[in-house]
Parts: structure tokens; sequence; C-alpha cells
């Protein structure tokens, strides 16, 4: 049977890593950069 200690150990760790990957997979460094050839922003009629 495990320790309750343990157990919460492993429940803290489990958790820090899953917030660690959702912070380091958060979106991409620099500024955005629009696609070759496209007219974006462009103005719309009225």
């Amino acid at each position: 049977m495990m320790r309750p200690g343990l157990i919460r150990f492993f429940t803290i760790a489990v958790a820090m890593l899953m917030v660690a990957g959702a912070l380091s997979a958060c979106g991409r460094k620099g500024a955005p950069e629009a696609p070759t050839g496209t007219t974006y922003p462009r103005d719309y009629p009225n």
C-alpha cells in the first residue's frame, strides 16, 4: 500500500509537469508574418 504522502507527491509532480508542458507550448515566438502572395490586411467595401 502506498503512503498518502507519496501519492500526494506524485499527484503534484504530474500536475506541475502538465502545467509546464502547456506553458512551454503556448504560442509562437516573434511577430506573426503574413504568407507570401496575400493581400491581407485590406479595406472592405462599405
